[in-house]
């Protein structure tokens, strides 16, 4: 079904940097086709637009992206769409599960990394119902476990990275996560490390990931550990509201006591200030089996304010759920608003360059050029 052109007036636009001057934007065959001045609003409408909204000054921005979730279903999209997130990208699922979530018209556009990588006898497999194909025995089954995910249409690969001196023979150890990445990577594919732990920072780093997903609880990162994170060019997803929630609880298996939020909230601002980027994920999902629940879509608001709180500030905060994933996780489509690019977009009261809270002040959300809310 085809989308009616819409002219949207009257909008201060998030430019990845600042909010412009009112202006105006035309949203056609899913893409924005136009933007002007909002000095230009009457020719655009009369001429660009089968339906004309005003934006009654607010602020427009591109649809938010939620760099770490897990999907069931669904009803997990419809609950994010409603909070302005109209891209998430999963961190594991079973394939056949996920690509009944692909494509669905008016709902968030999503990737997945299907099955993760894990040790024998770890909880992904104990506890979370992942099937034994998913164990990497060691460097030599790198290979077969990439080559399945392949085939299996993986958008990229999940690396489960524990602290070896608590999980013993159930964490992957140094070598066999490096082969993971080798073999990933000559299939050009990204590869995203959970690391909850400061060993396993330091494994995953050693390894050459992509990506950093959580943030320790047991201890801050170091200055030396910091440094080798941004020579190699990584990138964090911390997941604050998803490491405030587990770091309450004293029964994980994968931590001794003392996990303290405070070390995640400190690791965080030193990455920032080293200038590593820090995206927004927020380990939302509705898995009975998650340790702590994490709703989709409000959660996503939760995590900007808590990375506020944490140092960095309301345009750090924007760009790392717009720009910074368009930029470095191959969305280049979306993530800011320009002609040409796809009309995920959201439109809320406020200025979130100044005050963060703004964003959950949501008047209008738009997916591919149709409006959702």
């Amino acid at each position: 079904m085809s989308v009616p052109s819409t002219a949207i007036t009257n909008v201060r636009i998030f430019d990845g940097q600042r909010l412009t001057e009112p202006r105006a934007i035309v949203l056609e065959g899913g893409v924005i086709s136009q933007m002007a001045p909002q000095s230009a609003t009457e020719t655009l409408a009369e001429t660009l637009a089968e339906t004309v909204i005003d934006g009654q000054g607010g602020a427009l921005l591109p649809g938010l992206i939620d760099s770490h979730v897990h999907l069931r279903g669904p009803e997990d999209l419809a609950n994010a769409i409603q909070y302005g997130v109209t891209t998430m990208l999963d961190m594991a699922s079973f394939p056949s599960q996920f690509d009944a979530l692909r494509a669905r018209p008016g709902l968030p556009d999503v990737r997945s990394a299907g099955i993760p990588a894990s040790g024998p006898g770890g909880v992904q497999t104990t506890r979370m119902g992942f099937p034994q194909s998913s164990v990497v025995t060691g460097p030599d089954d790198a290979e077969r476990f990439v080559a399945e995910r392949v085939a299996e249409g993986s958008d990229y690969i999940k690396i489960i990275v524990e602290d070896p001196s608590i999980m013993g023979a159930a964490a992957l150890d140094g070598p066999t996560i490096s082969a993971i990445v080798r073999c990933a990577h000559d299939r050009h594919m990204r590869v995203y490390a959970h690391v909850t732990t400061t060993p396993a920072v330091q494994l995953a780093t050693d390894a050459n990931v992509d990506v950093l997903t959580h943030i320790p609880i047991d201890a801050p990162l170091d200055d030396t550990l910091v440094a080798s994170i941004l020579a190699r060019g990584l990138l964090s997803v911390p997941t604050l509201v998803m490491m405030r929630g587990v770091a309450g609880l004293h029964n994980l298996p994968t931590h001794r006591q003392g996990s303290d939020f405070r070390y995640a909230q400190a690791s965080v601002a030193k990455l920032h200030h080293a200038g590593i980027p820090v995206l927004v994920g927020t380990d939302a999902s509705s898995s009975p089996g998650s340790p702590f629940q994490v709703a989709h879509g409000a959660s996503l608001h939760d995590e900007l304010e808590l990375l506020v709180a944490a140092g960095l500030s309301p345009v750090d905060v924007l760009r790392g759920a717009t720009l910074l994933p368009s930029q470095l996780f191959d969305l280049g489509d979306r993530g800011v608003i320009e002609s040409g690019r796809r009309a995920d977009l959201v439109l809320v009261e406020g200025d979130p360059t100044q005050d963060i809270a703004a964003t959950r002040a949501i008047r209008g959300v738009w997916i591919a050029g149709a409006r959702v809310r």
